[in-house]
Formats: C-alpha cells, structure tokens, sequence
C-alpha cells in the first residue's frame, strides 16, 4: 500500500450537510515522497444528473472530471485512490495536469 494523505473539500466546507451520492468536489492527494497532486471527482449520480439537466450542458458536452466515484465519501475517495496508486502514478493513471508543481 502506497502511503498518502487526502484533504477533501467537502469535509472543510460543509462537513455535516453533504450529499454522498451526488456531489462534486476538489481533493488534494500528498504521498509519502511530497508529491502532491488536485482533482476534481464526481459522483456517478452527479454525472447522471448534469446529463439530464439540460441546461448545464453547454454546446453538446461536458468537461469530465478528473475521477468518478460512487460515493462522496472519505472510505470511498480512500480506496479509489489507493487502488490506482497500485497501479502506476496518479498522473499516469488519470491525468498529468492532476500532479501540482511537478518541476519540484
């Protein structure tokens, strides 16, 4: 298991009244070396929901997440990310725009 730490934005801003099934938020993954990478997740009801309100979908598409999760959650975002991080680096596995200050 690869040793890292979350911060999530939904814990900062509004811990008690957050919607784990259709959300959207901004994390921040640190690993063990200093790396240190943002994401924008979503939820897969969150995705459901901007496809069937047309009026967030502009000019026939949507700019995708950088990760989907099932639920909003601390477990949930832990274990995703845990899981790619056994697989390769988190900016090989999603996104290289995803790893912050990469010159460092």
């Amino acid at each position: 298991m690869v040793d890292f730490e979350l911060w999530l934005e939904f814990e900062e801003v509004d811990p008690e009244n957050w919607d784990r099934e259709v959300a959207f938020a901004n994390i921040e993954v640190t690993l063990g070396d200093g790396r240190r990478y943002g994401l924008n997740v979503w939820t897969f009801e969150f995705f459901v929901s901007l496809t069937n309100n047309k009026a967030e979908v502009r000019d026939n598409y949507i700019a995708p997440p950088d990760l989907f999760v099932k639920y909003m959650t601390r477990e949930c975002i832990e274990e995703a990310i845990g899981i790619l991080l056994l697989e390769d680096d988190l900016e090989k596995a999603l996104n290289p725009s995803i790893l912050i200050n990469p010159e460092e």
